[in-house]
């Protein structure tokens, strides 16, 4: 089992260059299914998640080819195979299977699409799209023996099931319109690489418009992480220190940077750099919401942040039950108290511990804590970190970090 130790108790300082979105390169990935020829992916990031998924692509027959900044996938010729369960089941988002081998095959199979188990995390937003648009679902078997253009209204926002309904509309006879969707960055970043390719997607008010075409070479560069540099920024401050973090889009983490600067924090933004820090924060109140709202996948790192200084409050409005980790937090010095879809964090004493990695943004977590912390800690499972994380180790240790995977 792969562990991170880290030695804690100094401030970081510096900055770190902030990598291609995980969220944005894997819906893009599955996306060259449904395009023919050459794909072109550039600033694609080295994680766990993506490197699953271009091996699932090869699965279908697809020839990858990765170099140093990016990928080029060749979909000519790619058939249909159920792919391999051990794959599948190691990521959230070979979910878009469900749309994406539909869209290019007129089959694809309900399998048990993975992820991080922090919440009930339910597919039938994503078959009602199918449904909607001509497939035909039997067990767990899908099929579309044709595809047309309709309405879509989702009852609530949903990423994945938005990502599903882009890509089947975009090969489907005619017009669709998606009413409610996701309008997180990497939805606009999907758009964008399908209308490369010759696609007529456009994101209006409420909506999501698309017309179906025959897709052929695309090209996309994946946008920059506003996770992971929320994430480094974190480290900075609840280490005491203060960190750069540069290659960002600064208003993809405006709900962020709104709330560490309302709590006292100092914060300087450039065209494509942020800068933060604070000798100390005041109580925060976090809500998690669909973007631009706080994004749910900080949600984690915030509490560690709050438990480093004054505390806070965080109420989680898109995976309800999403606080399971914080009994890992609390070897680590965090005390806190759960509510009904939501949690309390207290100022907290600190400490060195071993604990386990129990999801990719709790281990993040617990190495804001551990950085925080004086003395050794052990966070094992760190697998899991790296399905959303490049280079982690590092990158940390360049701000002055003592931190070594083992």
């Amino acid at each position: 089992m792969e562990s991170i130790y880290i030695k804690g108790g100094a401030a970081l300082r510096g900055a770190v260059d902030i990598g291609g979105s995980k969220n944005a390169a894997l819906p893009i990935l599955y996306a060259t299914l449904i395009v023919g020829g050459v794909s072109r992916i550039d600033n694609l990031p080295d994680i766990k998640d993506v490197n699953t998924t271009l091996d699932i692509l090869r699965g279908f027959g697809a020839e990858v080819t990765r170099d140093a900044e990016g990928v080029t996938v060749n979909t000519d010729g790619i058939s249909y195979s159920v792919p391999s369960d051990t794959l599948v089941s190691s990521l959230r988002a070979s979910s878009y299977l469900l749309g994406a081998a539909l869209a290019a095959f007129g089959k694809t199979r309900i399998q048990n699409f993975g992820g991080c188990n922090f919440d009930n995390r339910p597919i039938d937003m994503h078959l009602g799209a199918i449904c909607a648009l001509g497939g035909r679902v039997n067990g767990k078997i899908i099929t579309a023996p044709r595809l047309i253009g309709q309405d879509i209204v989702f009852p609530k926002i949903s990423v994945g099931a938005t990502v599903n309904a882009m890509l089947l509309a975009a090969v489907a006879k005619g017009e669709t319109n998606i009413y409610n969707p996701a309008t997180e960055p990497h939805i606009s970043a999907l758009a964008d690489f399908l209308n490369s390719a010759g696609a007529d997607v456009e994101i209006l008010e409420g909506r999501i418009r698309v017309v179906g075409r025959t897709l052929a070479g695309a090209r996309a560069r994946v946008i920059p992480d506003m996770i992971e540099a929320g994430t480094y920024l974190i480290c900075g401050l609840a280490s005491g220190g203060e960190v750069t973090v540069r290659g960002v889009v600064p208003e993809h983490l405006g709900a962020f940077l709104e709330l560490i600067s309302s709590a006292g924090a100092s914060v300087s933004v450039s065209d494509n750099e942020i800068l933060a820090s604070a000798d100390r924060l005041a109580p925060m109140k976090v809500v998690t919401a669909p973007y631009p709202h706080f994004p749910t996948d900080l949600q984690p790192q915030t509490a560690a942040l709050m438990a480093a200084f004054s505390g806070g409050s965080i109420t989680e409005g898109v995976w309800h039950n999403r606080f399971g980790y914080l009994s890992e937090l609390a070897k680590l010095g965090v005390r806190y108290d759960t509510l009904d879809g939501g949690a309390i964090i207290y100022p907290s004493t600190l400490h060195s511990a071993k604990v386990t990695a129990p999801d990719l943004r709790a281990g993040a977590a617990e190495v804001i804590l551990a950085l925080a912390a004086e003395g050794e800690s052990v966070i094992e499972n760190a697998s899991c970190i790296r399905r959303g994380y490049s280079d982690l180790t590092k990158k940390l240790r360049s701000l002055g970090a003592q931190i070594e995977y083992k």
